[in-house]
């Protein structure tokens, strides 16, 4: 299937691993061009120098940048149109809030899990959405977990900053769509990267167990019958941002296989 991606340019926040380089090398695949961006400069070049074993060189740029900055955002968005030209398709992986059990939360932790994971997003999806529409055409995809759905009991203050994101994105797609721009989010649940050991650990200090038996247990609720790989999660990505859901704005999917079976 050709998703008439080739050429275009792709903005991923959190880019560096996890979801956010499964979708740059989904895009890349698909002859895209892509500019990733992360706080972490040796992040960032470990990516960048993985990336190159299979793509063009060219065809890579990157940007460190801390996103809880809003002037740190709007840099980066000018450093990567410098680069590549005006951005097609902006995915929002940046930012993940600690999993805390709930004894343990504080008042800050709410605070920082906004700084951590809303405000990341919401300062570069701004200033890239008001640019799209400038021109009449663009694409978004926030990859938002799927605790601001589901409420967990390790998760409260990431839930509520991913609850935000999600009526953020339901409500860009409606104030802009009349200017040709598509905005959605898929919701991952259990996924097999980087931070998915932190919050098992989490689980596993709530409930008095080892972080093993966390792991295996929640494992037995997905239907599935195991987590997904950051390339399912990407794979979803690729087509809300592509031509073939020209149709599809404003929805906020789940992907939790089956974990938690809601209609919405």
């Amino acid at each position: 299937m050709d998703l008439h991606l080739s050429d275009k340019h792709i903005l991923i926040t959190g880019g560096s691993k996890g979801i956010g380089l499964a979708c740059a090398q989904g895009f890349l695949a698909e002859g895209g061009r892509v500019t990733l961006v992360s706080r972490d400069s040796a992040h960032l070049e470990a990516a960048r120098t993985q990336l190159k074993a299979t793509f063009p060189a060219e065809r890579i740029h990157t940007v460190s940048a801390n996103l809880r900055d809003a002037t740190a955002a709007l840099a980066a968005l000018d450093s990567a149109e410098a680069a590549f030209g005006p951005v097609d398709v902006l995915v929002n992986s940046a930012g993940a809030a600690k999993r805390t059990p709930a004894p343990e939360l504080t008042p800050e932790a709410f605070a920082d899990a906004m700084q951590a994971k809303y405000f990341t997003t919401i300062h570069m999806i701004t200033p890239c959405i008001q640019r799209m529409a400038a021109r009449g055409q663009g694409a978004v995809v926030n990859v938002v977990g799927n605790g601001g759905k589901v409420a967990s009991p390790i998760h409260l203050p990431g839930g509520a900053a991913n609850a935000a994101l999600m009526l953020v994105s339901a409500g860009f797609a409606a104030a802009y769509g009349a200017q040709g721009i598509r905005v959605n989010a898929v919701n991952p649940g259990l996924t097999l990267t980087g931070r998915l050991q932190e919050g098992m650990a989490a689980d596993a200090r709530l409930k008095g167990i080892e972080t093993e038996e966390a792991m295996a247990q929640a494992v037995a609720k997905i239907p599935l019958g195991r987590m997904a790989e950051p390339e399912e999660i990407a794979n979803a990505v690729l087509f809300l941002a592509s031509s073939k859901a020209s149709y599809v704005t404003g929805i906020c999917m789940s992907m939790d296989g089956a974990l938690n079976p809601i209609v919405v």
